[in-house]
């Protein structure tokens, strides 16, 4: 291009006003704000003189971009707003997929969340009495029934999650002493929490008993002193030792520590109140046994095993649990009303022995039959709509995930999708990045989609999502 040429460009370039002024501008400043239009139009002028002063812009190509200004103001702004947390269609077979936000909620949970959050509701407040209460009462009172077999009475106070449940209690009831606790089980989960990293934050003096693989009680007896706050059971639930192990039973501890007036704390973690060993997962005790055997107070998640969303629950005896509740660190860590309606509303289907109202539950319990049986019927769907893809049906292996039940696997069945024109990674990377995005995992070469954590509903977006495949590489 000459540089006699450019001059005449430009003038043909549009002003910020005049682009504001077109009808099909309005509604972009009505969807967007005027603010958001002004500078996004500003950014598109801007590249187009840059593209003129660089000679690679024709007078037909800047005529069809100031005629599509308006679009492609919109679509850049489409993009920019557009919401960085998405909902996903989990096919890993990964139940608790940490990365992708753990356990679902049940349709009565997110209902039950929307009427609370919607407006004003009695958090702290007894209708009964009209005088102010704790917001713990929502749950605590569900956990009780739940609780009930135990054989004493148990309260609960929330927080944010688990890690603040376990570093709360430790505060409260075991600052400026130690607390004993087996070396087998100071353990790490993500995101590097550290049990002794923990205990150190805390204000608590850990006092290591035992050995990686064997502890007995009476190390735990011997390591008593005038300093001793607390015992200190861990589980190991992202994690197992085999072999030449032992440990003693929470009975035996809970024996000690009644025996020595010592309160005895369990970290279960995953929080589980459905028995796992009806789908054949062992090794997760429940909360209500740990309670049963003696532990004076257990933490544990609300979004893993529990079904529910990101929370630390504390339950135990009524006087530790008081005690851990006016601990001034409580308030900075306790949850707001939509966990709580949450909480509530999936506690309220335990008790309804609903469990197929839960969804990580209702994935857990699936049979491999039904999941067969979907598997087959999408099979033969994709060979019809796309036989470009070499699409079959393998047997797969689920986790329950989330640090939860190490070594324990569900049989399953999924989708292996392979293509002679698109590489696996190339179609993980498709299905990632379709308008719903798909998580698949890549074994051998060809794209495994786990149908057992695909809700029944998603099938067809599965679907469509595969096919799509095939259009957008024709």
């Amino acid at each position: 291009m000459s540089t006699s040429a450019k001059p005449e460009l430009y003038r043909l370039l549009p002003s910020v006003d005049d682009v504001l002024r077109r009808q099909e501008t309005h509604a972009i400043v009505a969807n967007f704000g005027h603010g958001a239009t002004v500078k996004a139009a500003r950014a598109l002028a801007d590249e187009l003189r840059t593209r003129i002063a660089s000679g690679e812009m024709t007078e037909d190509a800047l005529a069809a971009a100031v005629q599509g200004f308006p679009a492609e103001i919109e679509r850049r702004l489409q993009n920019s707003m557009a919401f960085s947390l998405r909902p996903v269609i989990n096919a890993t077979g990964v139940i608790l997929h940490t990365n992708l936000g753990r356990a679902p909620l049940s349709e009565e949970a997110l209902r039950h969340v929307a009427d609370v959050a919607r407006g004003y509701s009695n958090i702290e407040l007894d209708l009964a009495t009209g005088e102010r209460g704790e917001r713990d009462v929502h749950v605590s009172a569900l956990l009780s029934k739940l609780f009930g077999a135990v054989g004493r009475d148990v309260s609960t106070i929330v927080v944010n999650n688990n890690a603040a449940a376990v570093f709360l209690t430790l505060n409260a009831l075991g600052e400026g002493g130690e607390v004993i606790v087996s070396r087998g089980e100071l353990v790490e989960i993500g995101g590097s929490f550290r049990i002794p990293d923990v205990m150190t934050k805390s204000g608590a003096v850990l006092r290591e008993v035992g050995t990686t693989n064997r502890t007995r009680i009476g190390d735990y007896a011997q390591a008593i002193n005038e300093k001793t706050k607390l015992l200190l059971r861990v589980h190991r639930s992202n994690f197992e030792i085999t072999g030449f192990t032992e440990q003693p039973s929470l009975a035996e501890l809970a024996g000690l520590a009644r025996e020595r007036a010592i309160p005895l704390v369990e970290d279960l973690g995953s929080g589980d109140i459905f028995d796992l060993r009806t789908v054949g997962v062992h090794g997760e005790p429940t909360i209500a046994a740990s309670l049963r055997a003696g532990a004076d107070v257990v933490t544990f998640s609300g979004d893993k095993l529990l079904g529910g969303p990101q929370a630390g629950l504390i339950s135990g005896t009524p006087e530790l649990v008081k005690k851990v509740r006016k601990n001034p660190l409580f308030r900075a860590l306790r949850v707001d009303k939509m966990f709580y309606a949450a909480l509530e509303a999936t506690l309220q289907s335990y008790l309804r022995e609903d469990y197929d109202a839960i969804p990580a539950l209702r994935m857990m319990r699936l049979t491999e039959k039904q999941v067969d049986e979907r598997a087959e019927h999408m099979m033969r769907k994709l060979h019809i709509s796309a036989p470009k893809l070499n699409v079959a049906v393998v047997e797969a292996r689920s986790v329950v995930g989330g640090g939860s039940a190490p070594g324990a696997a569900l049989a399953s069945r999924a989708l292996a999708v392979s293509s002679p024109e698109l590489s696996a990674d190339e179609i993980q990377t498709k299905l990632r990045e379709w308008q719903m995005p798909i998580i698949a995992r890549v074994e051998e070469g060809r794209v495994l989609l786990d149908l057992r954590t695909v809700e029944a509903g998603q099938d067809a977006a599965v679907l469509r999502a595969i096919e799509q495949l095939v259009a957008g590489n024709s």
